[in-house]
């Protein structure tokens, strides 16, 4: 279950998942609050039933009337294992499938319990109760769930995201006009929240374009934060070379177009962005949060910065830029990193191991 089969970076892994199980040993169903979305087609072509049980608030009838279709639908498909891919289906299908007895429930943490509202911080510990498993994404929210007194360490399992290295690899791209006279594209693509501090990465990069007047800014991305970042630039002086693009369905292209990639979040668990720019060949940056350094090794695949040091940042683009050699050897033990130890193909293994112990531990496999 998730929220919907959207653009965000759950929504995407959850779609992944349910499309490369093994068929021979499980049969996906995937459940969500609203329908349609661009990961929806690729699911429906897989052959996986994609069932709304709408929720429109957990305080509603609606929550109880989906919880009740929830109940059915897993009786009548004699559903064994019900994995809940983010907060709010935590919320609603753990209670609802062990209400219905289902063998197996499965939930997730995907960031840090502190950026979820009152609601979400005060319930979840019910879900982690209810849960079999809880699934995390870096081991950096694993220990910040184990100094939770209350948090069932043994249910904890970590299992990184994965990237499609079929879809994201590193291959020759023609640059848009604008760009095809820049001797290095920094960038980023993202959604352009607060959160994300792009504009550490516009200060950043006009203190360092001061030694190469030749390199250029791409931001792929919409949000609230584009408004003021266009407005920067324009002060910082380095609007001719400051490129905005909206939100992209297929962010391939841009990344094959970025040299140096920039993750300068405030708080992460384990960017999905970040991982398939550096699945594409882009050199990358990232401020030393959360599960970024388990993606990158500081001096050898990438760079991280003091995420209190905004100067830090700076300091690190100017190593990249200058030093050529560097950055391109560091670009393709990036790509190597994404393909050997953190492709889909490991994600959806670890999660098929996990499957199989708890339903063994039910009596269930192979039923």
């Amino acid at each position: 279950m998730v929220r919907s089969l959207g653009h965000g970076g759950c929504e995407r892994d959850a779609a992944k998942l349910a499309i490369g199980l093994d068929r021979s040993r499980f049969f996906p169903h995937v459940g969500v609050f609203e329908p349609g979305g661009p990961r929806a087609p690729d699911v429906e072509t897989a052959g996986i039933p994609i069932i709304q049980f709408p929720v429109n608030s957990f305080v509603s009838l609606s929550a109880f009337r989906a919880a009740r279709l929830l109940g059915k639908y897993v009786r009548e498909n004699g559903i064994k294992i019900v994995h809940a891919f983010d907060v709010p289906t935590d919320l609603f299908a753990a209670p609802a499938a062990r209400f219905e007895r289902a063998p197996v429930v499965v939930t997730a943490q995907l960031s840090y319990r502190s950026m979820y509202d009152r609601f979400g911080r005060i319930t979840l510990p019910f879900t982690d109760w209810l849960a079999d498993a809880v699934v995390v994404n870096s081991h950096a929210v694993a220990e910040s769930l184990k100094r939770s007194f209350v948090f069932p360490k043994r249910k904890i399992y970590v299992c990184h995201n994965g990237v499609d290295v079929r879809q994201f690899y590193p291959a020759a791209h023609d640059r848009p006009s604008e760009l095809t006279n820049a001797s290095i594209v920094v960038g980023s693509v993202c959604v352009m929240r607060s959160e994300k501090r792009m504009d550490w990465v516009v200060r950043a990069f006009a203190k360092v374009r001061r030694f190469d007047p030749r390199i250029h800014l791409l931001l792929v991305g919409s949000g609230p934060e584009v408004p003021r970042l266009q407005k920067l630039v324009g002060e910082l002086g380095i609007g001719d070379v400051s490129h905005f693009v909206p939100a992209q369905d297929d962010v391939v292209p841009w990344l094959r177009t970025i040299d140096i990639y920039i993750n300068s979040s405030w708080t992460e668990s384990f960017p999905n962005g970040l991982l398939e720019a550096m699945a594409c060949g882009c050199f990358p940056i990232g401020s030393r949060v959360g599960g970024i350094p388990e993606l990158i090794s500081h001096g050898e695949n990438g760079l991280v910065f003091d995420p209190s040091d905004e100067d830090d940042l700076a300091r690190m683009l100017r190593r990249a830029v200058a030093d050529a050699a560097f950055r391109e050897q560091a670009r393709e033990k990036a790509a190597a990193a994404a393909r050997e130890q953190f492709s889909m193909t490991k994600n959806i293994e670890a999660m098929q191991s996990l499957y199989e112990r708890l339903l063994a531990e039910r009596g269930l496999l192979g039923q």
